[in-house]
């Protein structure tokens, strides 16, 4: 067994890496600057954690989010590493102990905010600190092209100047093809050995149902799911608040958290959540959480979010732990109306016509009849290898499909007249209007009233009309002109389809289900005994001041459920236990499994 592997048992616990982080492990100790791609819940951390301990001097880390950093020197401290943060939360006696500390090379690595490392009384530090590698996390934050873009990141290409022989390793969970070159860029990484995970999250359920009675539908969710918890995403700081208070009323505790609240109140509303003493967090799409909580069983979109990558990403704070874990919107095609009001009051054109393009694509997802793990995965730029990934809404419950011809025709032919003869377009909004016959001003001045397709669709609501357009889109039978104002256009599919009157099948829309109950039990395992090493784990972290994952995971907890470990070096097979943890928490655990034991038979799997 090598020093990688050795370190990987004896310091983390675990027998085996996930895809691709010993690859990157080993270009990152070869001194190669590295570009790692991998899906949250992929095991980021551990290909610069792991590298810091087999290398002399000190791993500068930098990372956007104070929560984040105190997470994980919390984990990294609790398996016996030497690791500390500096920022904003510190108290001043704190912060001087720490600097002293790295002064005396007592650390391995250090966690960062981006502006902090470019102070000016910094560069010396880091100069005198024996800095041998740099870690640039949540990179996707360097690119305007990305959903997170923070002006601060620009400045790390001067650490290449002020560290011009350290090897850096830029990690990221999201990004398209050009976000990558962007990072790549001005992170200035020369020759950069790069890796990209897939995209896939096997253990997560993807499902999207109409919104109707927003908060009787999250109550119906979460009641299902008593021992799990989970965080409600919403749009605004006023829905957040209203949903969290909502759900407590209900008798389902729930805090928000949200850029309105004060710095004390985000701090113990997420350390409630952290320790699962809440449930349920409500939190703004706009402001990112930073939490690295393995156990998040559950994650809905209360509203239906800006873009693909920050839909994805907030997804992927379920089932860290790779456990299954659901996902669910809850879709309103008016949230996408809200969203086009906030765009058309960005300053720069080319950010709208950006924003425009995302949120389309947002709803194609949202409104897509086909595999919603292909569409997501489609996104980033994979293929998934099967047509059906059997585990999201429409895999499971595909909808039925209708003979849409007649009104296909209507709406193609209503796109060819208004623009016969050379006319303007108009948007699809404005089509619909003339399919129900209505009487605008609009209508009056531009003598659509005198078109032949005017009134031609009363038959249908304005919604109804509203779905099949998108559909025709989707379908490629007509397009969004780019633009300030994005008009509607046949494509030339389109015409040829308003010409041969060839058969047109559309999906029907989505009906309102109960979303089935994903337990987190992949992992088969005897319930009762899990539920008290859950109480023994979560006495034992509040004894420390620390949430409850930071002694041992949920996957950690299940197997020693399974395996019903009644001595010590019982433990030992277990995965996720290292020596330290093991001194510590071993004998605890396996008093606990033999107490059980004296009471209970040990059920077969």
């Amino acid at each position: 067994m090598d020093a990688i592997q050795k370190t990987l048992k004896k310091t983390f616990g675990y027998d085996e890496f996930r895809p691709l982080q010993r690859e990157i492990i080993e270009a990152s100790l070869a001194g190669r600057d590295t570009f790692a791609l991998l899906p949250t819940g992929g095991g980021k951390s551990l290909c610069f954690q792991l590298p810091a301990l087999l290398r002399e001097g000190l791993t500068v880390v930098v990372s956007p989010l104070i929560a984040l950093m105190k997470d994980q020197v919390d984990q990294l401290e609790a398996a016996g590493v030497a690791a500390t943060f500096l920022n904003s939360s510190l108290k001043v006696a704190e912060s001087k102990s720490r600097l002293r500390g790295l002064h005396e090379g007592k650390f391995r690595l250090l966690y960062a905010a981006p502006e902090r490392l470019m102070l000016d009384n910094w560069q010396e530090n880091l100069r005198v600190w024996n800095v041998t590698a740099l870690a640039i996390d949540e990179a996707h934050c360097i690119s305007e092209w990305g959903h997170d873009f923070r002006p601060e990141y620009r400045q790390l290409e001067r650490l290449r100047t002020l560290l011009p022989d350290v090897p850096v390793t830029a990690l990221t969970a999201t990004a398209t093809g050009r976000v990558r070159e962007d990072i790549v860029r001005h992170l200035k990484l020369r020759d950069p050995a790069v890796f990209v995970a897939s995209f896939n999250r096997p253990n997560l359920s993807y499902r999207v149902i109409p919104k109707d009675q927003g908060v009787k539908q999250l109550a119906e969710f979460v009641g299902r799911r008593p021992m799990d918890g989970g965080i409600v995403y919403c749009a605004t700081r006023a829905t957040a608040d209203r949903l969290a208070e909502s759900l407590s009323d209900r008798g389902f505790p729930a805090r928000p958290y949200h850029a309105g609240l004060t710095a004390d109140e985000r701090a113990t509303n997420q350390e409630l959540f952290l320790r699962d003493e809440v449930r349920i967090i409500c939190a703004t799409i706009a402001f990112g959480m930073g939490i690295n909580k393995p156990n998040v069983r559950w994650v809905i979109h209360h509203n239906l979010p800006k873009n693909i990558e920050g839909y994805y990403q907030e997804t992927g704070r379920a089932g860290r732990d790779g456990l299954p874990a659901d996902c669910l919107l809850l879709f309103n095609p008016g949230d996408a109306a809200k969203q086009t009001h906030f765009i058309e009051e960005m300053s720069s054109a080319k950010e709208q016509q950006i924003a425009r393009e995302q949120l389309r694509l947002m709803m194609h997802y949202a409104e897509c009849p086909s595999c919603r793990r292909r569409e997501l995965l489609k996104y980033f730029g994979e293929e998934y290898p099967t047509p059906t990934c059997e585990s999201c809404d429409n895999c499971l419950e595909p909808r039925e499909s209708y003979n849409a011809t007649t009104n296909a025709q209507k709406l193609l032919s209503c796109v060819y007249r208004v623009r016969e003869g050379g006319r303007f377009g108009v948007g699809l909004n404005h089509l619909i209007e003339i399919l129900t016959g209505a009487d605008t001003e609009k209508i009056r001045r531009w003598r659509h009233d005198q078109l032949s397709t005017y009134g031609v669709g009363r038959d249908l609501s304005r919604p109804e009309w509203a779905s099949i357009g998108r559909e025709l889109i989707r379908m490629g039978l007509i397009e969004q002109e780019k633009g300030e104002f994005p008009t509607i256009a046949l494509t030339e599919e389109g015409v040829d389809v308003l010409k041969s009157r060839r058969i047109i099948m559309l999906t029907k829309s989505m009906v309102k289900k109960k979303a089935p109950v994903v337990r987190a039990g992949e992992i088969a395992c005897d319930e009762t005994l899990f539920d008290r090493l859950r109480k023994l784990r979560k006495k034992l972290a509040d004894e420390r001041g620390v949430p409850a994952y930071v002694i041992f995971g949920d996957n950690t907890l299940r197997l020693m459920a399974r395996e019903y470990p009644q001595q010590f070096d019982d433990l030992r097979g277990i995965s996720g236990i290292g020596e330290k943890k093991m001194a510590e928490f071993g004998e605890a655990f396996a008093a606990e499994v033999r107490s059980y034991l004296a009471t209970y038979p040990k059920v077969k799997f």
